[in-house]
C-alpha cells in the first residue's frame, strides 16, 4: 500500500523535495477542515457538494508539485517530510528499532481517527466529526514529530558512518 501511495502522491525525488517546502507542507496540512466542510455541505447543497470535495482532493494530490524545492531543509516541517520519505523507503533504508513501535501505534491511531471522522460525517454528528478531526491532527502531528526524529537519527547515522569510512 505504501508503494502505491508513493507513486500517486510523490512519485520521484523531485516531488519529495518540493513537498519539503514549508508552503507545500502547511497548505496541504490545513486542507482537512475544508474537506470536512465540503463533505458536510451535502446537508445544505446536496450533490453539489461533490464539486468542492473533488477540487480539494485534486489540491491534495497536486499540492506537492506546485511549490519549488525548499531552500533549506532545516525547518521542522521539511525534516518531517524527509523523515516520511525515509520511513516509506524502510525496505531499503534500515529504520532504528526505537521508532518502529510508536510509528505503528500512531498509524493505527490515525486510521481509527479517520474511521471516527467518517462515521461523524456519514451521520452528520458534529461531536464525532470534531473528535475524529482533532485526533487525526494530534496523531498526525505526533507522527510528524517522530518523522523529524527519524530524519535526524538517520542523518546523524549517515554522518557517523561516513566518518567511519562506511560510505
Amino acid at each position: 500500500m505504501d508503494k502505491w501511495l508513493l507513486k500517486i502522491f510523490l512519485p520521484d525525488d523531485d516531488s519529495w523535495l518540493k513537498h519539503a517546502n514549508p508552503w507545500s507542507i502547511w497548505t496541504r496540512f490545513a486542507t482537512l477542515p475544508f474537506i470536512i466542510l465540503a463533505i458536510w455541505s451535502r446537508a445544505w447543497i446536496g450533490w453539489l457538494s461533490v464539486i468542492p470535495v473533488v477540487l480539494l482532493v485534486v489540491w491534495v494530490v497536486i499540492n506537492p508539485t506546485l511549490f519549488q524545492k525548499a531552500r533549506s531543509f532545516q525547518s521542522w516541517g521539511s525534516k518531517a517530510v524527509l523523515g516520511e520519505r525515509i520511513y516509506m523507503q524502510r525496505g531499503d533504508i534500515p529504520i532504528p528499532q526505537h521508532h518502529l513501535r510508536l510509528i505503528s501505534i500512531l498509524n493505527v491511531l490515525q486510521t481509527l481517527s479517520v474511521i471516527i471522522l467518517a462515521i461523524g460525517l456519514w451521520k452528520l454528528n458534529l461531536y464525532l466529526t470534531i473528535y475524529g478531526m482533532t485526533t487525526i491532527y494530534l496523531s498526525k502531528m505526533w507522527f510528524l514529530d517522530r518523522m523529524v526524529w527519524l530524519y535526524e537519527d538517520t542523518e546523524n547515522q549517515t554522518e557517523t558512518d561516513a566518518q567511519d569510512g562506511i560510505y
